[in-house]
């Protein structure tokens, strides 16, 4: 972990077929980074994407449990009128 804190990590290497090589391939150079540089904001995207997904349902839980809602809007004023009645996508 010291290495990661540092900004110093030593490379490795992975095997993977060639037509995933070649992806990886189109896929950086079409974002203008290496390889590399892109295979680390994939995987920091993907970090993000986790993250979001453990806070979404955690919150979802949470405004599950009877009265929430309810508590929220009486604590915090509620939300605009238009917010409550505006369909929302899952």
């Amino acid at each position: 972990m010291l290495y990661g804190i540092l900004g110093v990590m030593a490379d490795t290497s992975v095997k993977i077929d060639t037509h995933t090589r070649d992806t990886l391939q189109s896929l950086a150079a079409a974002a203008g980074l290496t390889v590399k540089a892109y295979l680390a904001k994939v995987a920091d995207e993907k970090e993000q994407e986790r993250a979001l997904d453990t806070a979404t349902a955690a919150f979802r839980r949470v405004i599950a449990e009877p009265g929430i809602m309810e508590a929220f809007d009486a604590e915090f004023g509620g939300l605009p009128p238009a917010a409550h009645s505006t369909p929302q996508a899952a």
